[in-house]
This record gives C-alpha cells, sequence and structure tokens, in this order.
C-alpha cells in the first residue's frame, strides 16, 4: 500500500547544474581546486547538518580566504545561486497535485539558511505536508534514521512511501529501510513511475 511520497529537493524539485563558481573563485584567489575545497571542506560539513550557524559558516569562508565584506558577500551569492537553481515548475505542479491522494513530503541534504531561502523563492512549504533539512536534524541521506524522521512526521511505515532522488546513494539508502525508491533522470519517467505505483496500489 502506498500512504506518502516523498521528494528530494536539489536535482529534482531545482534543476541544479554545476555553475562553475567554485573553479572561478579557485582560480581568482590563486588557489588549485582541491585547496579551495579543503579550506571550506570542515565548514560546509557542519553546515550541512546544522552543526554551526550560517552566520559562522559565513565568518569561516572570510576567515579561510582572507576575503573582505564586500568580497565575502559576493561568495555567498555565487553559493545561494548554484545552491538554490531554478525551479523544475513541472515536477513541483505535479508534487503539489499529489496532496489529497497520498501524503507528501520533502527529504533534503541541505544547508544552513536553506529553509528560508527555498521557501521565500519557491515556497515548498506550501506544496507538501512536511520539508525535513538535513541542517536541522543532524542527519543527512542515507544515514537509516534521517529516513526515518520523514516517515515519523509523516505518520506512515517506510513500506508505505515512494521516494524520488536524483542520487543512487540516496535511493539506495531509501530502499534498505524498506521504501519504493525511483532515481530520477527526468520527469517524464519519475511522473509515469509514480503513477503507477500509485494506480497499483488503487491511489
Amino acid at each position: 500500500m502506498v500512504r506518502a511520497v516523498v521528494f528530494d529537493i536539489g536535482g529534482v524539485l531545482e534543476v541544479t547544474p554545476d555553475t562553475g563558481w567554485m573553479a572561478r573563485w579557485a582560480e581568482d584567489l590563486g588557489l588549485a581546486p582541491e585547496g579551495f575545497r579543503e579550506r571550506i571542506r570542515e565548514p560546509a560539513y557542519e553546515g550541512s547538518r546544522g552543526q554551526i550557524t550560517l552566520e559562522e559558516f559565513v565568518s569561516a569562508v572570510r576567515e579561510a580566504f582572507g576575503l573582505d565584506d564586500e568580497q565575502t558577500s559576493a561568495f555567498m551569492d555565487d553559493l545561494w545561486h548554484e545552491y538554490l537553481g531554478t525551479l523544475n515548475t513541472e515536477l513541483l505542479a505535479y508534487f503539489s497535485g499529489l496532496r489529497g491522494r497520498v501524503r507528501t513530503g520533502i527529504l533534503s541534504n541541505s544547508f544552513v539558511g536553506a529553509r528560508e531561502r527555498e521557501q521565500a523563492r519557491y515556497g515548498f512549504e506550501d506544496h507538501c505536508e512536511v520539508v525535513v533539512y538535513s541542517h536541522e536534524e543532524g542527519l543527512m541521506k542515507p544515514d537509516p534514521a534521517f529516513y526515518a524522521v520523514v516517515c515519523e512526521r509523516l505518520d506512515v511505515l517506510p513500506e508505505e512511501v515512494v521516494f524520488l532522488d536524483d542520487v543512487q546513494m540516496c535511493v539506495e539508502g531509501a530502499r534498505a529501510v524498506g521504501m519504493t525508491a525511483i532515481l530520477f533522470e527526468n520527469n517524464a519517467s519519475a511522473i509515469a513511475e509514480i503513477e503507477a505505483l500509485l494506480q497499483s496500489a488503487g491511489v
């Protein structure tokens, strides 16, 4: 029985191609790409798990690269530009339309500040019942405990959930806890697969 459908955000509800911003900043700062990533690896890890605030992350960036206020602001603008991408309007409309047929939720590996920015730009909270972010829970896919959070919030069992994500590791993690998980490749195939599952369940 299918009682809930849960979607990922980045690469699914948001179209988020690589903008090349990190490579540009590395070049401008005279750093190798590996060196650039190494300098922000720890604060980025902490930010995705809510172990630091957004303000603390910004301070860490400023210190790691020796940036002034204007450069720091530009750095964060570039980060959020790629992170937020553009809205997958067709898929969001389909997802929003599932309300009333099944319970609906979002499960996202995220970053401090994401809820406020995504809600302001895309209004995800208005299109489903729950939005669960890694930076608020201190957990990330494919940790089984993170999938359990969204199931608890939706009051469903993992076996009653259809989950859509664009990362194979996260899809496998969902399957490991009992969800029916689909690897997102494009809107048409994702919608067709979900509809087939819902219709076979009589939803």
